[in-house]
């Protein structure tokens, strides 16, 4: 199936699923019970109602009357358990194996995530979206490379045997994450070894000497949240002599001491002299001008710069653009630890300005009306907000601020 067939077919996919919203997220949440009606936390709420038998939409309005909206704290113990290797089904009939660390953003601290086999494959699903979204926009060359500043943090075990690490880590050692670059025919510069060093400056260097080696082909320039490209680039500023002393002669710094790094870079660079001295001549001219219009200059056929650029990574765009001179900013997709949430559907538009899709297959989504508190007159108007009941995602407004409440397949 060519590539630009795949792409129509997934936009149908999603055009049909967003056009009957209201049934699809009715559908989303019965699926969920009937996966997992019978752990432990359902079991609580629902009792012995018999969820396999009740019709979809009565067993909506059954779990929203019976199951309390809650915050991440009062799963914890449950997750706490699993961690500790709890074998009941609890939060999930799937066995869990492997915990998600969240950013830490919301709370301020980190929370584990119960991470599943489903976790994968939306994060496919939604790679495959975007792209096809992106594609219509800015067409890139099948078998093109990404520059792609990405990081696997190490992950580790708990006493029994649970796999912890960030949501990233997992999706970047998955299946899935290959699959993606497959089926998008879109390839990272560095090889999975790179990409999984464990090293942040290892991996850096490595990425930004193969994005050199790779430069012709380079269709884009991508991370998971802006500060990493705008972070990998101010160390480029530092670098750069030494990264074209090693493109000259084929050879790697001695920086890089990780043997299986090593090999896997040295196993895909070549000596290359007349791209390390036009690329030289390049950075020089470009230390002039502040390093202004560095991605457009270095990278001639990169179409755009994509990677999460709302909320907080706002303050490293001025910087981001900078660096990408006239090339557009495309944001990345909206989600959490917990769920993929939705799809960036118009890439043309700045990030200023980007709106998400909601992806109704997901989890189901409820919103939270929320309300400025005006207070009475005389009184100074707080940044409080008054909540009212909850709506299903086909009753959301336009114009009216929500806080997303999530029922997701992985408890």
């Amino acid at each position: 199936m060519s590539s630009m067939k795949s792409n129509d077919d997934i936009i149908d996919w999603f055009d049909d699923v967003a056009e009957h919203a209201g049934t699809v997220q009715t559908e989303t949440l019965r699926r969920i019970l009937k996966l997992n009606y019978n752990v432990e936390y359902l079991k609580k709420w629902l009792g012995d109602v018999n969820v396999l038998e009740m019709e979809a939409s009565a067993l909506e309005s059954l779990y929203k009357s019976l199951v309390p909206i809650v915050s991440h704290a009062n799963l914890e113990p449950y997750i706490r358990r699993i961690a500790d290797g709890d074998k009941e089904p609890l939060l999930t009939q799937e066995p869990i194996t492997t915990l998600s660390l969240s950013s830490g953003t919301t709370e301020g601290r980190q929370k584990y995530v119960p991470f599943t086999r489903h976790s994968s494959k939306t994060t496919l699903q939604i790679f495959k979206l975007a792209a096809a979204y992106r594609s219509r926009v800015y067409p890139t060359r099948e078998g093109g490379r990404v520059l792609e500043f990405i990081y696997s943090s190490n992950r580790f075990k708990t006493k029994c045997d649970i796999t912890v690490g960030t949501a990233t880590t997992h999706v970047y050692a998955s299946e899935e994450f290959k699959t993606k670059q497959e089926e998008t025919k879109s390839f990272t510069c560095s090889p999975k070894q790179v990409i999984s060093s464990g090293d942040y400056k290892q991996s850096t260097y490595c990425h930004l000497l193969l994005g050199i080696h790779f430069s012709e082909q380079v269709e884009f320039i991508a991370s998971t949240f802006a500060y990493s490209i705008v972070q990998a680039f101010r160390s480029f500023e530092e670098l750069y002599k030494e990264i074209c002393d090693d493109i000259k002669e084929g050879k790697l710094s001695p920086r890089i001491t990780i043997p299986d790094v090593r090999k896997s870079v040295l196993d895909t660079i070549c000596p290359n002299p007349s791209l390390a001295l036009r690329v030289q001549s390049k950075c020089e001219e470009l230390e002039r001008k502040d390093w202004f219009g560095l991605i457009p200059i270095l990278w001639p056929n990169a179409k755009y710069v994509y990677s999460i650029m709302t909320g907080s990574m706002q303050p490293y765009m001025t910087k981001l653009r900078h660096y990408a001179g006239d090339l557009p900013l495309v944001s990345a997709d909206y989600g959490s630890t917990e769920s993929w949430i939705g799809v960036n559907l118009d890439p043309f538009l700045p990030p200023e300005k980007v709106t998400f899709a909601v992806v109704p297959t997901f989890s189901y989504f409820e919103f939270i009306p929320l309300y400025r508190y005006k207070g009475t007159e005389g009184e100074s108007v707080t940044d409080d907000f008054i909540e009212d009941d909850p709506v299903s995602l086909s009753q959301v407004m336009i114009g009216q601020q929500y806080e997303i409440v999530l029922t997701t397949f992985t408890g």
